[in-house]
């Protein structure tokens, strides 16, 4: 088997042409950005209103845990008997299969904001969008981009099913050797898809370093030394309005 895998994986017949590993693999990876951007459209505006006003919070948590259950298969193949082929019914799919875990780290990131540096922003005289777009959101950005390669990788694994209903992809490789009974093209389909999904992974990952503001790692870094995690990032003038409008507790 080993054998077999290792030659398959070496044949230069299955790394050329429209059907070969290189074209179906950008054909995966296409399914995979598109759906996890339309479902970024969708979830992220939707989390953070909810953590931020906390409307809505048990519905969608509880109908995110809902369509987390719902099998991707099972839900294409419902679609394209509404819809009939094409792209749209397995993206639809995908779309709803990530909007969960988008949603998930969008609330918690905005729920989990340091309170004192919400509280803060209060005493600053910061309006609820300020607070929203200066405060909340900076400091959900690791728990939200979470959410996004948490979602990346569910919809890597998933997207063969869009072979299912006649499209290409890695999946595509994988149902041809299923028909003929290859293990070998199997199993090499399988390991691309693992290896599409771990450097989609270390991409996202590098991103989110990159997109992660200075100094939220500086408050971060300054909280474990047991410092205020938010006043050290304000201006002298700003400490002195946080300090006039802060009431003074009675020893």
């Amino acid at each position: 088997m080993i054998a077999e895998l290792v030659a398959w994986l070496t044949d230069p017949a299955n790394w050329s042409g429209p059907g070969g590993i290189p074209a179906q693999a950008l054909a995966h990876l296409y399914y995979c950005v598109v759906s996890v951007a339309i479902a970024s459209l969708v979830a992220v505006p939707l989390g953070v209103y909810i953590g931020h006003t906390g409307r809505g919070s048990v519905l969608v948590v509880g109908l995110g845990n809902a369509m987390r259950a719902l099998p991707t298969l099972g839900l294409v193949t419902l679609l394209v008997l509404f819809f009939g082929l094409g792209e749209g019914p397995a993206l639809a799919g995908l779309v709803i299969l990530a909007i969960p875990a988008i949603v998930s780290g969008a609330y918690a990131g905005i729920i989990n904001a340091p309170a004192d540096a919400v509280d803060a922003a209060k005493g600053m005289g910061m309006t609820s969008r300020q607070r929203l777009w200066q405060v909340e959101l900076p400091n959900a950005l690791p728990l939200l981009l979470g959410g996004v390669r948490s979602a990346m990788l569910q919809v890597v694994a998933t997207a063969a099913v869009a072979a299912y209903v006649g499209l290409g992809g890695l999946g595509r490789i994988l149902l041809d050797g299923l028909k003929i009974s290859d293990y070998a093209q199997m199993a090499g389909a399988a390991i691309m898809i693992a290896l599409l999904a771990v450097v989609l992974d270390l991409v996202l990952a590098g991103a989110s370093r990159g997109l992660i503001p200075r100094g939220l790692a500086l408050a971060t870094r300054k909280r474990r030394n047991g410092g205020p995690p938010f006043l050290h990032r304000l201006t002298s003038s700003d400490r002195v309005r946080v300090a006039r409008k802060t009431p003074r507790r009675n020893s």
